[in-house]
């Protein structure tokens, strides 16, 4: 099936897995993270006949999850989240333990830092790419990854994955 056919229900059929890790990243919360991925499909599909390259569908939904997250982040200020990490992992992270210490790092993170890491290591969105998503300027997106591993170096000072996302 071409992408441009590709209706709604098989997009999000297809497409879930990916961004309900996206959105869970987002958040740190696998609740918040289902609530943030329903909102955006429904903002997607209400607009899915004015989408015109169906291929693109899944930079519109990450674009939606990050502006809806953002409007939580201003709401909430600086929350830290403390659910414990899930028993499985996700799947891009395997079940090493050195994961899941990088990752409680980074869930510690401010909100902001957090979606920026998300965006240009998980997502491999370039530093144009993420200030768009986020809708700052690319010096705020350099700044932020700055301070964000620079946090994370302090906490993990021996963290062989810390020193990878250079």
């Amino acid at each position: 099936m071409a992408t441009q056919d590709l209706g709604f229900e098989e997009f999000m059929a297809a497409r879930w897995s990916p961004l309900f890790r996206t959105a869970y990243l987002l958040t740190g919360d696998r609740h918040q993270a289902e609530e943030l991925l329903q909102n955006a499909l429904a903002r997607t599909c209400a607009h899915w006949g004015s989408i015109r390259d169906k291929g693109a569908a899944d930079a519109y939904v990450r674009r939606t999850m990050t502006h809806l997250a953002q409007r939580q982040w201003r709401r909430r200020g600086r929350e830290v989240v403390v659910e414990q990490t899930p028993d499985r992992p996700v799947d891009h992270l395997g079940d090493r333990a050195e994961h899941l210490v990088l990752w409680e790092a980074v869930r510690r993170l401010p909100a902001r830092m957090r979606a920026t890491l998300v965006l240009r290591y998980f997502e491999d969105l370039s530093i144009e790419q993420t200030a768009r998503e986020l809708g700052c300027s690319e010096g705020a997106v350099k700044s932020q990854t700055h301070h964000a591993l620079r946090r994370l170096r302090a906490a993990l000072p021996d963290h062989e994955l810390v020193e990878e996302l250079r």
